[in-house]
């Protein structure tokens, strides 16, 4: 697990707290999404960059 991978998957969870902040807060729904299209490619990329797949 190198430096770049963790860091995509921190910043992904920290994208889904914000999602989950945010829709207890009720805001608008397209600000949800555009956080849950953030934090999906974040963790989908820090996933992919894992050295396990070699």
């Amino acid at each position: 697990m190198n430096g770049l991978s963790t860091l995509l998957i921190v910043v992904g969870l920290f994208l889904v707290g914000g999602i989950i902040s945010f829709a207890k807060q009720q805001m608008p729904k397209s600000l949800i999404v555009l956080l849950s299209i953030g934090a999906a490619m974040c963790l989908a990329a820090g996933i992919l960059r894992l050295e396990v797949w070699n």
